[in-house]
């Protein structure tokens, strides 16, 4: 497996794994020193103008930051979502989390099928003895012709 050459695995010896993650520009906790400072300007600026008499600044000050807390909420439970494919000693290992939820699903190399075939931009197939999953959510449509490539290539291989 030392002569492949893959593009997005990694390889250590003949264990290959695929990390393919959501592409977040914000991480958690960005996020949250992101949402502190959006909360105290916005709060110091309703403070002033409810000092000025304007009482209903706060209020929707108050509602606005709750609908920006909830859907900062709603990204970050989904900024850590990742697949993580791996072979090794002949199996095939499958995790993917969503929102923290964590799953798993392992199959006997010698009966793993990949599919799609090449120039499909739908989700990677991998079935094996009655159970079947979908990866590649992670990765563009233009490039999961290739993880399914490298995937077979690596199956066949160990």
């Amino acid at each position: 497996m030392t002569n492949l050459v893959f593009r997005f695995a990694t390889v250590q010896g003949r264990h290959v794994q695929w990390f393919l993650r959501r592409n977040c520009s914000v991480t958690p906790v960005q996020l949250v020193w992101l949402y502190v400072s959006l909360c105290v300007v916005s709060l110091g600026i309703g403070m002033l103008f409810w000092s000025q008499g304007a009482t209903l600044v706060m209020p929707f000050a108050s509602l606005e930051l709750m609908a920006v807390g909830l859907a900062f909420v709603v990204y970050a439970r989904h900024a850590t979502d990742g697949e993580r494919i791996s072979l090794q000693e002949g199996q095939l290992v499958v995790e993917w989390e969503s929102a923290g939820k964590l799953e798993r699903a392992e199959f006997q190399r010698d009966w793993v099928r990949v599919e799609p075939r090449a120039g499909d931009g739908s989700l990677i197939e991998l079935s094996g003895r009655g159970r079947t999953i979908q990866v590649g959510r992670f990765i563009r449509p233009e490039l999961r012709p290739l993880l399914a490539r490298e995937i077979r290539l690596a199956l066949r291989a160990a």
